[in-house]
């Protein structure tokens, strides 16, 4: 497959949408700061890469994440302006001005307390939990799928977020994906504790706790170290956290138990 560069500023990706700038790259998508016309003002464009543009099932996966967005409405949850199908499959989202929370604990010269590790998992918690409740599990917790802006985490990334069910062995982030997603096992609720439990890990840590590449899914192997082996934390803190990484799905806590926990650490709800 030939690789084909972004587009360039002041392209029009669709009537009323011009390229301000490229931001991000991966294996399928290309995501820009785009100009919109219409609302005289800045949106966040997600569109195929251009040698992906004649992969029926791309197109699909495209359209099916931006028509669930448009369908969500929580605070937790970056918002959906439209989806486009013509000229090309298009997602315009809402501009987020804060910082993903890989590039804040990599930015902060001290670690997050126990306080912010505590409100962090009360937001995902709750946006996760408003997820759920419309039919559908996220699958890639992250911290660069979460933003922190104005004292609010929102999850930016729904492209593998389905129904629950089977999954096919490895969709996801391989250092983040709960067992049974990893080995496609059924796939529900307790892959996204497991999810909130990394990020929550990481943060806590400054790097995830399955970081070993010599092995296809390290969380296959071995357990997660216990956080308190790695900084000293509140103990029912690194407990809950501990539990999220269980390795069998039916020990992890359910989110109200992991919101019992979490609530008198953050001192307010999420």
């Amino acid at each position: 497959m030939s690789r084909r560069a972004p587009r360039r500023p002041r392209t029009e990706l669709a009537p009323g949408y011009e390229v301000v700038e490229h931001i991000h790259r991966s294996n399928v998508f290309d995501v820009y700061d785009a100009w919109s016309s219409e609302r005289e003002a800045r949106c966040v464009v997600k569109a195929l890469r251009p040698e992906r543009l004649a992969e029926p099932a791309k197109r699909r996966k495209l359209l099916a994440e931006g028509r669930l967005l448009q369908s969500l409405d929580h605070p937790g949850i970056v918002r959906a302006y439209e989806t486009l199908t013509r000229p090309e499959p298009l997602v315009v989202t809402e501009t987020l001005t804060g910082e993903t929370v890989a590039h804040l604990v990599e930015r902060r010269a001290r670690p997050l307390t126990g306080r912010e590790l505590a409100f962090l998992g009360l937001q995902l918690a709750s946006a996760v939990g408003y997820l759920h409740r419309r039919g559908y599990v996220h699958l890639d917790l992250k911290p660069s799928n979460i933003v922190a802006e104005s004292g609010r985490a929102k999850l930016i990334d729904l492209s593998i977020a389905r129904q629950p069910g089977r999954a096919r062995p490895g969709v996801g982030t391989w250092c983040y994906m709960a067992p049974e997603q990893a080995r496609g096992g059924m796939v529900g609720e307790p892959a996204d504790i497991w999810g909130i439990g990394v990020v929550l890990w990481e943060a806590a840590c400054g790097d995830t706790p399955f970081g070993d590449e010599s092995v296809p899914y390290p969380q296959l192997e071995e357990r997660a170290p216990s956080l308190r082996s790695q900084r000293r934390l509140p103990r029912a803190l690194a407990d809950v956290v501990d539990r999220c990484l269980e390795p069998d799905a039916r020990a992890r806590p359910t989110l109200p138990e992991l919101r019992a926990a979490l609530e008198p650490l953050a001192g307010a709800r999420g």
